[in-house]
Parts: structure tokens; C-alpha cells; sequence
């Protein structure tokens, strides 16, 4: 118990202290937003700073620090090490930079953003990878939710019904103007997920349940080594570039570059509390990391979800933390989709202010992503999971060239330069090794992934060395 409560705190601590230096790293300024300099009335749309907030911590809090945070609490209590510092040093450091670095180019998805900082190739390479993200990320997020659903209701009213439901709904969200859907249900969502996280940390504190202290021992059941797999399994919660296509949509809506630190760095540390309510309760529920594996296993993530709100808060509050957990991946899922038109519009420079232009864009996107649907959950997840973590990698890379370029502090691109090779050593090494790629041994994916993180620092310690030099 004591473990979850420090990591609580340290996760309130490291957004007054860290976030503060983060932001002054960045230096926010008085410049107009696309809010204010563009609003054309669809995607650039004043927000006020608490609905932004809500907005900007649904988008990015799908399964992921839920589903992902419980597999990750296989591995025991490391789990919470990872994501209270992966979060504050690492996630919360690559929402606050995607967005912010946005804010300043009328908006610019990730995509376009890798195109100005390293190079056309790059602009290629994002654009094509963020769409299929995008798309694995939409598909999953109607999956998972649907699961759900048809264990709270009537049984003709199945996954299969809830899955054409929820299309529906991404449709009509990805497609209209983001203060009209989005901007009115998303508050009353935040205070269902709010209600949520509360009532699962009280059934964890108060109805008897042991929380194992910190250990760093792997505990998991099936010898997965924690390095890289538990780095992979815990992304939402930790650290997602499924979060740097969503950061730009909210960069269209906020009013004042200084709300940055609230709204982009604070939505992922409220994420990350999220997450650990959601280990803390696996790993207390099950009793062990076997126990929780075989649930897993044999429920899904979605029946282990049921299992424990049901056991934990009764019938009633086991529906209602439910409820909070199918508003994650749907506010996840439609937000998706809309970043994939908001991509594929930069790409075919189709207008977006005519409703015809969208239709063009969202209608086949959509469509993939019923067809994706009908693939094994679990194949998608692990593939999203790979591809989440790479595009983290190379976001932050994005936002140390950035700095870079803007002379932020000689050495204040640090601060993303060194969880952007932590990040590429993960990348690279679960890749190498895992069952859905290489499958390699440790003994040859270790020393790769370690080698491939130390050349990109020292290619950054060069390109500072040059950039130092050239302002002499």
C-alpha cells in the first residue's frame, strides 16, 4: 500500500517540479494559437482550458493504461516504477512537446512535423506509419469497448450489434466540427472516468485487499524479462506516440500557449494515475502475478476488467467503474480515426471545412477499420503496442531536433533526447526479440538494441557539438 501512495505523490510532485522545467525549457509565449489565428469553425476551435484538459485526457486515455497496465502488473510491483518516471520524464515530457511544437505550426500533425525537422523521407515514413496506427488504434478501441458493453446488457444485444454502434459513433465524431460532439459529451465522460479511477483506488484501499510493496524482481509468470516486453506491454500509461497524433488536435484548440503544461503535461499524469490504480488493483485482486496471468488468459482483458469491478464494488459500482472503463478506448477511438482524416487531409490538401471533403477521407477509413475488426484482439494489440512505442521514439527525436534548432538552452534538449534513445533501445530490442517480429535471443537483441540507442546519442551529441559551433 505504501508503494502506491509514494507513487501517487511522486507523480504529483514530478508535474510541479519536472513539468515547470520542462515548460521552461520550451518557453511558451504570448504568440496567437491556431484557435485564434485560423478557427475555421471544425478542427481550430477555442476551447476553454478545462474542457481542453478533459478533451486532450480522454483522447489519450484509451485501454492502454488499463488493459496495458494490468498486463504490465504480471510482472509484479516494477510495474509502478515504470509508470510513475517513464510517465514524468519520459510521456508527459512527449505529449507536452508534440503538442506545443503543433501549437506553433498552425497545428501540423506529427507527421508533417517529422517532414520540417528531419527531412522529407521522414515526413513519408510518419505519414504512412501514423495512418496505420491510427487505424490499428481505432479498430482496437471498438473491439475492447464492445466486449464490454455486451457483458452489461441483454444478450441479443451482442458484441457484433455494439461494434456497428460504436462505427457509427466514430463516424458522426470523426466527422463533425470537434465542439459540437466531442467538445459536449467529453465533459460528462470525464466525470464518468473520474468517478471510475476513485471508485476502483477505494475498493483496492478499503475493501482489504494486500497491495505487494516495491520489489524489482520479475515476477511474471511466463519468464517474459522485463527488459524490454514490460516497456512495450505499459504504453498508454507510461509513454504512447499514439499520443502525438493526438496532441496536435487538441493544439488546435487551445487559446494560450501557456495552458500547455496543464492541459498536455498534466493529461498524462492524470493518465498515469489511471494506470497505477489499475495495476495497483490487479496485482491486489489476483494476489499474485500468476493468477492475474491466468485471468488474463482466460477472460480476456476485457472479462478481467468485469471481473474485478463486479468482486471489488457489487453490481452497481462495478457497472458504473465499467462504464468508466468502456469511455476510455471510445473517446480513444474516435479521436483516432479524426487524427487519420486530419493526416490523410494534409496528404490530398482536401479542404476540411466542406462536409463533402470529409466524407471522402472518413468513409474508406472507417471501413478498414470494420474490416480490421474481425482480427484476433490480441495479434492487433501486440502489433499496436510495437508500433505505439516506436512512434514515441521517434516524436521525441522530432522534439529534440526542435529544441535543437531553436537554441532552447544548449543542453535543454536533454530532456527529450535522452528518453528518445531509452525509447529507441526499447523499440529496437522488442522487435528483435519478440514472437510477432525476429524472435531473436536476448544475448544477440540486447547488445543490438543497446548499440543502435548509443549511436543515435552520439549522433546527437555531434549534431549539439556543430550547433554550438555555428553560433560562435
Amino acid at each position: 500500500m505504501i508503494s502506491l501512495i509514494l507513487a501517487l505523490i511522486v507523480l504529483l510532485v514530478g508535474f510541479a517540479v519536472y513539468g515547470k522545467l520542462v515548460e521552461k525549457v520550451f518557453a511558451p509565449d504570448d504568440r496567437q494559437t491556431p484557435a485564434v489565428a485560423i478557427n475555421d469553425g471544425v478542427d481550430c476551435v477555442p476551447m476553454k482550458p478545462w474542457k481542453a484538459f478533459l478533451v486532450q485526457l480522454l483522447n489519450i486515455a484509451g485501454t492502454g493504461p488499463i488493459f496495458g497496465a494490468l498486463m504490465g502488473a504480471c510482472f509484479g510491483p516494477v510495474v509502478f516504477l515504470w509508470i510513475v518516471f517513464g510517465s514524468i520524464l519520459g510521456g508527459a515530457v512527449h505529449d507536452y512537446m508534440s503538442g506545443m511544437i503543433s501549437c506553433r505550426h498552425r497545428g501540423a500533425s506529427i507527421a508533417e512535423l517529422s517532414g520540417v525537422y528531419l527531412g522529407n523521407a521522414a515526413r513519408w515514413i510518419m505519414r504512412v506509419f501514423s495512418i496505420v496506427l491510427l487505424t490499428l488504434t481505432g479498430t482496437v478501441f471498438v473491439t475492447s469497448p464492445a466486449a464490454l458493453i455486451a457483458r452489461l446488457t441483454p444478450g441479443f444485444l451482442n458484441e457484433k450489434l455494439w461494434i456497428i454502434v460504436i462505427l457509427l459513433y466514430y463516424v458522426l465524431a470523426t466527422l463533425l466540427p470537434i465542439d459540437k460532439l466531442i467538445g459536449k459529451l467529453y465533459p460528462i465522460f470525464g466525470v464518468i472516468l473520474i468517478v471510475m479511477a476513485v471508485s476502483v483506488l477505494g475498493g483496492t484501499i478499503f475493501g482489504g485487499y494486500h497491495i505487494p510493496e516495491l520489489t524489482l524482481r520479475d515476477l511474471h509468470p511466463q519468464g517474459l524479462p522485463v527488459w524490454p516486453f514490460m516497456f512495450v506491454t505499459v504504453a498508454c500509461g507510461a509513454i504512447s506516440g499514439f499520443h502525438a497524433t493526438q496532441s496536435p488536435m487538441i493544439a488546435k484548440c487551445i487559446t494560450s500557449e501557456k495552458q500547455g503544461r496543464s492541459i498536455f503535461y498534466g493529461a498524462m499524469i492524470a493518465e498515469s494515475v489511471i494506470a497505477l490504480i489499475w495495476a495497483a488493483a490487479g496485482v491486489a485482486f489476483y494476489g499474485a502475478t500468476d493468477l492475474l496471468n491466468d485471468a488474463i488468459s482466460t477472460l480476456g482483458q476485457s472479462g478481467t476488467v468485469y471481473q474485478i469491478a463486479n468482486t471489488m464494488l457489487g453490481v452497481v459500482g462495478g457497472a458504473l467503474a465499467v462504464v468508466g472503463v468502456v469511455v476510455c478506448p471510445i473517446t480513444s477511438g474516435d479521436t483516432a480515426f479524426r487524427s487519420a482524416r486530419l493526416i490523410l487531409a494534409e496528404i490530398t490538401r482536401l479542404d476540411q471545412r466542406k462536409i463533402k471533403n470529409r466524407l471522402i477521407i472518413t468513409l474508406p477509413l472507417l471501413g478498414v477499420g470494420a474490416v480490421l475488426t474481425q482480427l484476433d484482439f490480441n495479434v492487433l494489440w501486440r502489433y499496436f503496442s510495437w508500433s505505439n512505442q516506436t512512434l514515441a521514439m521517434i516524436a521525441l527525436w522530432v522534439a529534440t531536433a526542435y529544441l535543437m534548432k531553436e537554441g532552447k538552452r544548449r543542453y535543454g534538449s536533454l530532456i527529450t533526447a535522452l528518453p528518445a534513445s531509452f525509447m529507441s533501445a526499447v523499440s529496437v530490442t522488442y522487435i528483435l526479440m519478440a514472437g510477432e517480429g525476429f524472435g531473436l535471443s536476448a544475448s544477440i537483441a540486447y547488445p543490438i538494441g543497446a548499440a543502435f540507442a548509443l549511436a543515435l546519442l552520439v549522433a546527437y551529441a555531434a549534431a549539439l557539438a556543430r550547433t554550438a559551433r555555428n553560433r560562435l
